[in-house]
């Protein structure tokens, strides 16, 4: 009988053994390189790849550094830079600043040295050119890792503001020619660590106001000896848990003058920021404010008006994960990723940690949905950081990618360079399902790297989004967008009264049988600012049947519909779309 028993038993392993090298023996056979001239070749089905690496035959060659050379191990060199997409001259194109983050020289202590970042032009047909010195101011070079965009004085014109290690700087735009250092005129005197930054008009006052990001307390006076937990005998990156966190800062915006009203509006003083956005995440007309913090819960200030906030991250459930951890977030996006009209959060987490995706139920209540909508089958292997929220088919459904990287050299149960990661938006047994299809983004999506920040732009406005990415220690990448062109689309810019702030409006287009709705966020991503129109993939639609407007201020306006395939801006009060080129500051 146990005779009997073994050899059915080992009849069964045999043949499950059988089975399994099957499996592998398929997927090795249909996953296997196929050259374009074999035979077979003819009978692969064909599926779109969706990026192309242009930055090389651009006019784009740029690298961010972080000192990682120098060996010296230091927290600083984890941040990263991110990007910036800007029309600085009013031209109706995107152009690129990119800060350029810095290194260490020996001494005792070792000095941080700034190096300088770049302000491209985009010329037109991918082509850029290198204009920071023409632009630029040449003043002192800080070690920086932020670009933020925003019309800090209401002229018409983007303004930028750079963040980084020991100081930050605010560079106004004069007319589109130039740049000139304000950061002193302007009442900013930062000489701590700044992270990431955002605009909005969050006192009601008609100008832009701004929150900035802090990380921890670190300097070569404090700099710990930490060792690898993969490899005690190697020296690596200090945790974050090892410092004490720098409060973050609100600045109310008194006519082009900033006031630090951090105190009296009811900021708290711990958080290690990392990322932050503005929109209005409950819906009542305010712009709120969402902080991303490292090792730390995130922080959701609700506006209660005239620069009066609560802080209410574990009230609305965004918090930390489903479990009631907080994780370490970095990068951040605010979209309708269900076509339910409201805004949900998306926040990119560390290592050991899934991604979160905060679905809106309404007014600002939120529920839990990683596990719901696949973004946990990513696994917990990955360090995401700049990530966006966005219609790269433009199908009218908002698909999501994910540029990672390790902040530890010698990272357990992990790599140092990782894979970045795009996820398509399909339907999936009556919901909404985040399916990866990294593999058809193209070659960049195959090679590992130490991705940062990520900025989503149509650069050369034939209304499909293209993707700047920036690595530490290797070049910018310039991804354009070379998905098939079966659908419509329609692209949004808007403009307030007398130069108003409208970072945090949201925009609805009624097209075919659907509502769309955008969000215009301030921030978001990572220590990048994206490009400051709408794009509305509208999929089979032809035609567009009405535009509404709800203004950061509170007030709703309804468009006349626009013709799809152009750019249109709406400006306040008018009730009719105009050409994007026709409106100039």
């Amino acid at each position: 009988m146990m005779a009997f028993l073994s050899g059915r038993w080992l009849l069964r392993l045999i043949l499950a053994t059988i089975g399994v090298l099957l499996v592998v023996a398929g997927l090795w056979w249909y996953s296997r390189p196929v050259s374009k001239d074999s035979p077979e070749a003819k009978d692969l089905p064909t599926v779109p790849v969706y990026f192309t690496d242009v930055a090389e035959s651009s006019g784009v060659a740029f690298t961010y550094q972080n000192g990682e050379e120098t060996d010296r191990y230091t927290i600083l060199e984890s941040v990263g830079g991110g990007v910036a997409l800007l029309d600085y001259d009013g031209d109706g194109l995107l152009d690129l600043y990119l800060p350029g983050g810095g290194t260490f020289e020996a001494g005792d202590p070792p000095r941080i040295v700034g190096q300088p970042g770049r302000l491209y032009r985009n010329l037109g047909n991918w082509k850029f050119a290198d204009v920071t010195a023409q632009v630029m101011p040449a003043t002192s070079v800080f070690y920086a890792h932020a670009a933020v965009v925003g019309d800090y004085n209401g002229d018409g014109w983007p303004d930028l503001l750079v963040t980084g290690y020991g100081r930050l700087a605010l560079y106004r735009n004069e007319s589109g020619r130039r740049f000139v250092e304000v950061t002193q005129e302007a009442g900013l005197r930062e000489d701590r660590w700044t992270t990431s930054a955002a605009w909005a008009d969050l006192s009601g006052q008609g100008r832009a106001d701004l929150y900035v990001c802090r990380y921890l307390d670190w300097s070569f006076a404090n700099d710990p000896h930490c060792v690898s937990r993969a490899d005690p005998r190697q020296r690596d990156v200090c945790e974050p848990t090892r410092f004490k966190p720098l409060p973050d800062s609100l600045y109310r915006n008194e006519g082009g003058k900033l006031i630090e009203v951090s105190q009296q509006a009811g900021l708290r003083k711990d958080g290690m920021g990392l990322g932050v956005l503005t929109a209005d995440l409950d819906e009542d007309g305010r712009p709120d404010v969402y902080v991303a913090n490292d090792a730390g819960f995130n922080f959701l200030y609700l506006n209660q008006g005239k620069l009066q906030f609560t802080e209410s991250a574990v009230a609305r459930g965004v918090a930390g994960d489903d479990t009631g951890r907080y994780n370490g977030s970095m990068g951040l996006d605010v979209g309708d990723y269900d076509n339910s009209g409201h805004p949900s959060l998306w926040v990119t987490n560390y290592q050991g940690e899934y991604h979160a995706l905060y679905r809106n139920q309404g007014k600002g209540s939120f529920a839990y949905q990683s596990n719901a909508t696949g973004i946990a089958a990513l696994g917990q292997q990955y360090v995401g950081f700049g990530t966006a929220l966005f219609d790269l088919d433009n199908d009218g459904w908002l698909d999501l990618v994910i540029v990672n990287g390790h902040v530890l050299r010698y990272p357990l149960s992990s790599s140092f360079r990782q894979l970045p990661v795009l996820l398509h938006n399909q339907p999936r047994r009556g919901r909404r399902f985040f399916a990866n299809i990294s593999r058809q983004g193209g070659a960049y999506f195959q090679q590992p790297a130490l991705g940062r920040g990520l900025a989503v732009g149509d650069l050369d406005n034939d209304g499909w989004p293209d993707l700047v990415i920036s690595h530490c220690n290797t070049p910018v990448a310039l991804l354009r967008n070379q998905a098939p062109r079966t659908a419509n689309w329609l692209g949004i810019q808007l403009r307030g009264k007398n130069n108003r702030p409208v970072l945090g409006a949201s925009v609805t287009v009624e097209a075919g049988s659907r509502k769309l709705t955008r969000f215009l966020v301030g921030g978001g991503s990572y220590l990048s600012s994206r490009d400051p129109r709408l794009l509305f993939g509208l999929g089979e639609a032809t035609q567009v049947r009405q535009v509404s407007v709800r203004w950061p201020w509170g007030q709703t306006e309804t468009f006349a519909a626009p013709e799809p395939g152009k750019y249109w801006e709406l400006v306040e009060g008018t009730g009719q779309p105009r050409p994007a080129e026709a409106i100039r500051p």
